[in-house]
């Protein structure tokens, strides 16, 4: 298990490494724009993906899904 655990880790650890960087690239001029009004910037879908992730994650062993304090 102990070895699994460190894998995910590691993967985790790349691709946030990953985003990281692409997102370091980018001025806030670059990070909020949109091409149109329907569509959404890259910051909000950094902001999504961000509350995702750390819903999904916290408690994952005895939780799943949503949590009360994502206030949707």
């Amino acid at each position: 298990m102990s070895l699994f655990i460190e894998n995910i880790e590691k993967e985790f650890f790349y691709y946030k490494a990953l985003g990281d960087r692409t997102i370091e690239q980018l001025d806030d001029k670059e990070l909020n724009w949109k091409s149109s009004s329907e569509s959404i910037c890259i910051g909000q879908i950094v902001k999504h993906v961000n509350g995702n992730m750390l819903s999904r994650w916290t408690d994952f062993l005895n939780s799943d899904g949503e949590k009360n304090w994502r206030n949707r």
